[in-house]
């Protein structure tokens, strides 16, 4: 038998090679694309595009609150001067594609409310992304009965944002209570605007807006006399970190969403307080949110906070993102894999 010359030998090995990358390419293109760890989103806002109020935003833009004067036009509550600032969606079809085109690349599902129709939209394109909540801001939004109604068709799974809050009232206040005992024989969970507002809030689009209403201890009253309301408090309760974790310390049900903070205060500072929490105690009890309105890259951004967090091991980064939501909405978590 003749001896291989050197040239026939590497023709042999480059033909083998060849082949043998050809079988691995066809056989990678062969298999599914791997899913994403499912996230659930706790605050998403359904909302109306306007195009002549869809600005620009910089994330952390709150590093530096100079103030204003009085005199002078009101402080911005964005900034847009950053190197890449996050674009706004000029349509409702844009913010809806572009909303829809992330979350089911991140695998994400969402707890949004807002406008109904907005919803109702969003929930026919993609019925297994979102989980519709019913919004009011006080008693003069809508009747007891009307609230209960809309309740008892089925289609609303969450009460909130309840934000009282803005009108400067107390989440105590004897007026809502009757829309509490309904989320409670309703079994329903609820939540609540607590704490971060926006920069000059009060100055700019809601002068009945009290900080001092923000106080997550303003809430023992409302748990004390609906034991079995399940409820969550958005924001963290942000800047009231210490009264925050007394609450949740006293009130076994309670838990928080970390939105809206997460991405309009300084980095340091946001990572500071869920970091806070987590040492105190309450990882099980901490759940994602964005307060999502008219950027659509906000999704990734907030969601880099926490994946970004060196604090937090990853079993607790996957109870923030996904584990505690699970267990707070009793949902079975089969469904999102």
């Amino acid at each position: 038998m003749k001896k291989k010359t050197s040239f026939a030998f590497v023709r042999e090995r480059i033909c083998l090679l060849f082949i043998f990358a050809l079988t691995a390419s066809c056989f990678a293109q062969q298999q599914p694309a791997k899913k994403h760890l499912p996230i659930i989103d706790v605050h998403v806002h359904a909302m109306k595009v306007n195009p002549a109020f869809a600005t620009d935003m910089c994330p952390w833009f709150l590093s530096n609150m100079p103030g204003g004067d009085p005199t002078q036009p009101a402080p911005a509550f964005l900034a847009t001067d950053c190197a890449e600032p996050l674009k706004a969606a000029k349509t409702d079809k844009e913010f809806q594609d572009a909303l829809l085109g992330t979350m089911n690349r991140l695998n994400i599902t969402a707890v949004a409310s807002g406008d109904a129709g907005i919803l109702h939209t969003w929930q026919k394109a993609s019925p297994s992304r979102f989980i519709p909540s019913l919004s009011f801001s006080s008693a003069s939004d809508m009747s007891v009965k009307a609230f209960e109604d809309s309740l008892s068709t089925g289609f609303y799974k969450v009460v909130g944002e309840i934000a009282p809050q803005y009108q400067g009232m107390s989440p105590s206040d004897p007026s809502l209570d009757p829309y509490f005992a309904v989320a409670e024989k309703l079994n329903i969970p609820v939540a609540i605007h607590m704490g971060t507002g926006g920069n000059g809030m009060a100055n700019l689009t809601s002068p009945k807006y009290r900080a001092s209403m923000g106080n997550p201890l303003l809430l023992e009253d409302l748990l004390a006399r609906h034991p079995k309301l399940k409820l969550w408090v958005m924001h963290a309760g942000y800047p009231m970190l210490d009264e925050m974790i007394a609450l949740m310390g006293a009130n076994a049900y309670v838990y928080v969403d970390i939105a809206g903070m997460i991405w309009s205060y300084p980095l340091a500072e946001v990572n500071e307080y869920i970091r806070r929490m987590v040492q105190a105690g309450f990882g099980k009890r901490i759940m994602y949110g964005t307060d999502l309105m008219i950027w659509p890259k906000l999704l990734e951004t907030s969601l880099g906070v926490i994946e970004n967090a060196n604090y937090l091991s990853t079993d607790q980064k996957r109870d923030i993102l996904f584990n505690n939501a699970v267990r707070f909405f009793r949902l079975d978590e089969k469904q999102f894999y």
